[in-house]
């Protein structure tokens, strides 16, 4: 199996480099690892010892970003590594200031794994949510280094509870504890002889309540939303948008709407100005060139979406008519009821905000009117929604209590 699982490194590796000329993103992935080992090197002290995050992406760093400003917070001096495995996560992410070095994750090959791990010099290593890498996990286990899971969820479909999945529990046998979203996780785990489990919960509460707490403000939108209730959509995909355009064509009153697109590539802003020629685009706002009013507000950056939920009264969450739902958590935080699709099986929090009654699932437009008309009217589902968040806080400290054994 082991074969098996180098192979099909080797061929993930040249299937990116081979569409690299045509696709920004794997050639991103490819250029971030060129000479990485010798870049690491080159900036990082192997004679010190470090902390080791690693995110699979953008949205694991959220995740796990309050365990490491809090480990920051109580020890300045101490020395940080972030990897990242995306682009996505490692481009936005690259010129974070808490720590000593960010870095693309080198594939996972036994060579690799040993050197990386020698010249980071990890003390401890965090991984977020997913993300199981075999050799990185044998080398760490080897040198006797505590290896952490933070916020982690596992169900029943996962190869690790397979009859099949042998190769893949070893993998989890390296890890030294696992801090877990739910029961299940926990349950699951026993059924592996894997006692080193705790209910701890997710630490995005604590970040998107922290975010709730001081948010950044934006003169331009708040401008643009002027008195009026907002309806955000955020991180949407074309089917998302494409049932906005038809539900919110006929919604009733003076409601404005802004979109936060999951793409924000030229291609796909040029499609969604043909959804909604009527709308403003938030790159023009800040460049002069128009003034902010209208009805439509298209958000063609990244990075400002959490900040942005503090100025509407609804939030349409994409993504769920795809692989899955985005973070519904980020609006709940500022007390915002929630749609979003079908898709949200996967995500303990979207089935925990649908049975306290802050979030509506829908399938079709027609659902999707019925569901912002019942949420205009629904005084408490925002409410509702912002005491879930905050009950659900203190994830971080307990992790962080746990790596005082460590660190």
């Amino acid at each position: 199996m082991l074969l098996l699982y180098n192979f099909g490194i080797a061929l993930y590796k040249l299937i990116v480099f081979s569409v690299s000329p045509f696709n920004h993103k794997a050639k991103l992935f490819i250029r971030g690892r060129k000479d990485i080992l010798e870049t690491i090197e080159k900036q990082i002290d192997s004679s010190k010892k470090h902390i080791w995050f690693h995110f699979a992406s953008l949205g694991e760093f959220e995740q796990g970003r309050p365990v490491l400003e809090e480990i920051k917070q109580k020890d300045p001096n101490k020395r940080i590594v972030v990897t990242f495995f995306s682009p996505s996560g490692y481009e936005i992410r690259k010129n974070y200031p808490l720590a000593d070095g960010i870095f693309y994750l080198p594939l996972d090959t036994r060579k690799n794994a040993e050197e990386f791990i020698r010249l980071i010099n990890p003390e401890v290593a965090i991984f977020t949510k997913y993300e199981f890498w075999y050799h990185y996990f044998q080398t760490l286990h080897k040198k006797q280094v505590p290896l952490l899971l933070i916020s982690g969820i596992f169900r029943p479909d996962q190869i690790f509870f397979k009859w099949y999945g042998g190769f893949y529990r070893k993998i989890l046998s390296c890890v030294s504890h696992f801090f877990v979203q739910n029961r299940e996780s926990v349950d699951l785990l026993k059924t592996l002889q894997l006692s080193n489990a705790s209910l701890s919960g997710d630490t995005r509460f604590d970040r998107v309540a922290e975010n709730a707490r001081s948010p950044k403000e934006l003169s331009l939108i708040k401008q643009f939303c002027g008195d009026l209730p907002v309806l955000i959509a955020g991180s949407t995909w074309p089917q998302d948008e494409e049932l906005i355009r038809d539900m919110f064509g006929k919604a009733a009153g003076p409601w404005k709407l802004i979109i936060a697109p999951h793409e924000i590539g030229s291609g796909h802003i040029s499609e969604l100005m043909k959804l909604f020629p009527e709308a403003l685009r938030y790159t023009e706002l800040v460049a002069g060139g128009l003034k902010a009013n209208g009805r439509v507000l298209i958000i063609d950056n990244i990075g400002m979406l959490s900040s942005v939920y503090q100025y509407a009264e609804i939030a349409y969450i994409g993504g769920g008519f795809g692989a899955g739902i985005h973070n519904t958590l980020e609006a709940a935080a500022f007390g915002l009821p929630v749609i979003f699709g079908p898709k949200y099986h996967k995500f303990q929090e979207a089935k925990d905000l649908l049975t306290i009654g802050a979030a509506i699932s829908i399938s079709n437009e027609k659902e999707l009117s019925a569901a912002f008309e019942k949420l205009q009217k629904d005084k408490t589902a925002g409410r509702k929604a912002k005491d879930y968040v905050a009950d659900k806080t203190g994830s971080t400290a307990q992790i962080v209590k746990f790596l005082d054994k460590y660190i």
